[in-house]
This record gives structure tokens, sequence and C-alpha cells, in this order.
């Protein structure tokens, strides 16, 4: 029999709908323009580590859901736009499980000349504005005390936690590392470097990176309100410019809410040949990767060549900020009718 209700609760939709308002009420304070782009788009990502749900249109033609308004702002940026910010449905093909829903809604803005400090100040002042709503209406608030927000670079989180450098690691090295410390949980293998392509080496201590970082290194951040993670390596640069100080990392953030990741700021790339040899990159990765290749967006990149101002930009996961707040078991009971339910309805 099918179970028709919604799997959030009221009492967690009236406070969803309470921290909408106040995230209008916080980018209109700052006199950001709210845009609205198009979800249905022509060109998928190549970033490897998204994947587009592909819409057949009548024609024949295939269109893709987009993973971000990412390309569409920045071409508004291009063309003149003020400071803007977006609240969107996005879609991503593979995302499930207790924080990951294939449709979610993602909170994106740019900000004109905003270093990655200001950009991370910013996205902290949302998320503790968004706190204050839920704890003044009532004493719901889950997870660590609020506290100011703890600043790490991605280097000194890594030896911290583990006692390895990830810009200089290889991947046997740290290959070695993941297994000594996650012993059966260990779900990547030796069968990952079959390639004798030399981009498998990036492929793979990315990969590493990512396991180490999710099973090990973000459990040190649980007791953390909010944490800013900054100098990722460049390997996971995305579109975010190199520090020009060290190559090695990217001018890019993320900020942990009681140790759960809900947002992705960079200082945006602006030089439309290296976009190019990005593009590139990510195109071989997905072919090392068994993935679908993907054309890169032509108007991305021409917009990029008639200019993107400098600007910093940063997305925040809406449902993932909800489910930590209010102390939920998992993204569905944020939402209303998640895609992928398979969960009890809410009772009261």
């Amino acid at each position: 029999m099918s179970d028709w209700r919604p799997t959030a609760s009221w009492a967690t939709l009236h406070q969803r709908a309470r921290l909408l308002a106040g995230t209008r009420g916080f980018f209109a304070d700052r006199d950001l323009l709210e845009v609205e782009t198009p979800a249905l788009i022509q060109h998928a990502v190549t970033d490897p580590q998204l994947q587009n749900m592909v819409v057949q249109h009548q024609s024949g033609q295939h269109l893709f859901l987009h993973t971000s308004p990412e390309f569409h702002m920045k071409r508004l940026l291009a063309a003149g736009a003020p400071d803007i910010w977006q609240l969107a449905k996005v879609f991503r093909d593979g995302e499930a499980g207790r924080r990951h829903e294939p449709e979610f809604t993602l909170v994106e803005w740019y900000r004109h000349g905003f270093s990655l400090q200001q950009m991370a100040e910013e996205t902290c002042a949302l998320l503790e504005q968004l706190a204050r709503l839920i704890a003044d209406q009532s004493n719901v608030a889950r997870g660590a005390p609020r506290t100011a927000p703890v600043y790490w670079s991605y280097r000194q989180l890594f030896q911290t936690a583990l006692g390895i450098d990830p810009l200089g690691a290889t991947a046997v090295e740290l290959e070695n590392c993941a297994r000594k410390v996650l012993g059966d949980q260990c779900a990547i293998t030796t069968a990952t470097r079959t390639s004798t392509d030399p981009g498998s080496e990036t492929d793979d201590v990315r990969l590493w990176l990512d396991l180490l970082m999710t099973h090990v290194v973000e459990q040190r951040l649980a007791e953390t309100f909010l944490a800013v993670i900054s100098g990722y390596p460049a390997s996971q640069a995305a579109l975010a410019r190199l520090d020009p100080v060290d190559p090695r990392v990217a001018e890019r953030f993320e900020v942990y809410l009681c140790g759960i990741e809900v947002a992705n700021g960079y200082r945006e790339l602006r030089d439309p040949a290296e976009h190019r040899q990005r593009f590139a990159a990510d195109r071989a990765a997905r072919l090392r990767l068994g993935y679908r290749d993907t054309r890169p967006d032509v108007d991305l990149i021409a917009a990029i060549e008639q200019g993107l101002p400098d600007c910093a930009g940063v997305a925040v996961g809406f449902d993932r900020v909800l489910m930590v707040l209010l102390g939920l078991r998992d993204i569905q009971s944020a939402i209303t009718f998640p895609v992928l339910p398979n969960k009890p309805a809410p009772r009261d």
C-alpha cells in the first residue's frame, strides 16, 4: 500500500518556512538581487564528481537538469549583474543516502570583489542567523554549542588528524594510511590504479583524500558548531582560482555545521584559457573513470571571454542545514516528498 504522506512533519515544515523567509531577509538586508535561472539546460557539467540527470526532449535533443545554477549566474555577472543570489532546486544523478537526495534546494550567491575570507564570514553569518531563528522560536536546535567559527587549513586538518601531508602524499601513501585507519571499511581497492595514464595518479589521490576526509577527518569537526576549511588541493579546485602564493592549493573553502559539510565556496576562476584546460582535464578524468563524456558549456566560455568580474561565490545546501539545526535523522525528513523516500510518514 502506498504511503502518500509527506516525510517532513508539520513542525519541520513550519521551521522550514521560517528559515526560507530568514534567508530572503538576510540577502535583502545586504541588498543582493534575487535572480532565477533555468533548471533545464543544454550543457551538462564536465566535473567528474557530478552527474547531470538527462531529459529527452520531444525533438530528440538531450537536455539536462542543472546540478547548480553556477554557470548561468556567472553569465549574468559577465553581463553586468550586481551582487546576486538564488534559491534553486538542483538535481544530481546518483545522489542518495541519509545526507543526499537527487533533488534538493541550494542557496547560491556571488559577491563582487570579496576575498575568500569575506565570503566565508558571510556564509557563517547566514548560518548563524538561521540557527538563531530556530533557537529563538523553540529549543530544538541540536549539535555542538554555538561558538565562533573555527578556521582550519585542509593541510593542517589532515596533519592533525592523520599525520600525513595531503599536498605532497602519493596515492600509495594515502591508500596505506586509509587501510591502516579504516581496515575493512576501506571501500576503494588497488584495482582503481590499473591505468597506465599518468593522470590516473591524480584521480587516485583525489579518491583517497575524499575517503579519508569523509571517514576520518570530518569526525574531528563533529563537536564544532561552525568549522571553515580552506586551502583545498589544486586537484580539487573545480572552478576556483589557484592561490597565487601557493599554486598547490585552490582558493576554495567549505563550511561544516556540527561536523556536516553544508557550504562550498571559491574565489572564481576568470581566465578563459585555464577554464578550457580544466574542462579538458575533467573530460579526460571522466573517460578514465568510465563516465559519459560531456562537452563544455560554450555559452559559459563565451561569457568568461567577455570578462567575468573579480568575484567570489558560494553554495549552501538548505535542506542539509535544516536537517542539522533540527536534529533530524536524515535529509528526507527535511523535505515534503523526497524522490527516494522509503521512510515512514511522520505522526505529529
